[in-house]
């Protein structure tokens, strides 16, 4: 998924949007999303000034969104229109941090899914080496009209 198709599948936007793209997905069964960190983003003015850190909440949030965006992109080809919310972050475990100049993948694997609820595995990835990890659950919703 490109931006533009990311864009289409999620809600969120500048500067709140924590992936630039998707670059595998297997249905709504696993993902790879990318976040390139880069040094202009707000963030950066107050996390923490002269040695600035990407924060892990955001990782999570990145998580959580390439989650969203495969399960939504699925879901949206039935015609009808969803939306995800973010429902569990469990066993998360930061291993070291983010900076500007790296490229997050976001390594999403479906643990299950019943109905309208997922829960998944999620581990952000810096050249190779786990910098976070958590499983994230959510629920689909059907958007009203």
């Amino acid at each position: 998924m490109e931006i533009d198709a990311v864009l289409k599948a999620l809600p969120h936007r500048y500067p709140f949007l924590m992936i630039d793209r998707i670059i595998e997905i297997d249905g709504d069964d696993s993902a790879i999303g990318i976040k390139n960190v880069t040094f202009n983003e707000p963030q950066f003015q107050g996390h923490f000034p002269g040695e600035p850190i990407f924060p892990g909440v955001l990782i999570i949030e990145g998580m959580a969104q390439t989650a969203g965006a495969i399960v939504i992109n699925l879901e949206n080809k039935s015609g009808d229109k969803h939306i995800v919310y973010l429902l569990t972050v469990d066993a998360v475990k930061f291993r070291r941090p983010a900076k500007p100049g790296d490229r997050l993948e976001y390594h999403i694997r479906k643990i299950h899914r019943r109905k309208t609820v997922g829960r998944y595995e999620a581990k952000a990835i810096v050249d190779g080496v786990v910098v976070a990890e958590a499983e994230i659950g959510a629920m689909i919703v059907k958007e009203q009209a």
